[in-house]
C-alpha cells in the first residue's frame, strides 16, 4: 500500500475539486453502496468502464486526466467518482474487494472525518488531494462522514 499527499499540483486539483463539488456535476443515484439494493445509498459518476467505454465527454474526462497521467497511464478497467452524503453517525459500508487482480487507487476530493478502512485495521482518513494505492483484492470499506455535507472520492481500477 502506498499513500501520497498533495498528489496533484494545486491548479489541476482545484479544477477537479471545483467541478466535482459544483452543481454542474451530473451525479447518479445508486440504491446501495456495495450491493444494489442495500440499506445505504450513494451518488456516483462513471467516467470510464472497460466494457462500456467512456461515459462522458472528453471535456469531463480531462478533469481526471492529470491523475491518469501521473499513474503512468496503466490499463484502466474503471474510473468512478463516489459521493456519500453526511450522516448523523459514521456508517461503514461493508468490506469488499474491487477486483480479483490489478490495482486500486482511491483519490480523496475533500477533507472530512470519513475514511477508508482495511480489513487489517489500517484506516486512511479522507484528506483532499491524497491518493492511496493497493492491490485490488485487498478487502476494504468506505464510510460516510458527519462533519461535512458530503464525502467524495474517485476510485481507479487498473491492470
Amino acid at each position: 500500500m502506498n499513500i501520497y499527499k498533495n498528489f496533484l499540483d494545486k491548479k489541476d486539483f482545484k479544477k477537479l475539486k471545483s467541478f466535482l463539488m459544483s452543481d454542474q456535476m451530473p451525479w447518479y443515484y445508486n440504491d446501495g453502496v456495495n450491493n444494489v439494493p442495500d440499506k445505504n445509498f450513494q451518488f456516483t459518476y462513471l467516467f470510464y468502464h472497460f466494457e462500456f467505454g467512456t461515459n462522458c465527454s472528453q471535456e469531463v474526462l480531462n478533469f481526471v486526466k492529470p491523475i491518469m497521467n501521473k499513474l503512468k497511464n496503466p490499463s484502466f478497467t474503471s474510473i468512478k467518482a463516489n459521493l456519500l452524503t453526511r450522516t448523523d453517525k459514521i456508517i461503514e459500508h461493508g468490506y469488499h474487494t474491487d477486483k480479483k487482480t490489478g490495482k486500486t487507487c482511491i483519490f480523496y476530493i475533500n477533507t472530512c472525518n470519513g475514511y477508508t478502512k482495511f480489513k487489517d485495521g489500517k484506516k486512511i482518513m479522507s484528506e483532499e488531494n491524497k491518493i492511496v494505492t493497493f492491490d485490488s483484492d485487498i478487502e476494504h470499506t468506505g464510510s460516510s462522514c458527519t462533519n461535512k455535507k458530503r464525502r467524495i472520492v474517485i476510485n481507479f481500477n487498473y491492470l
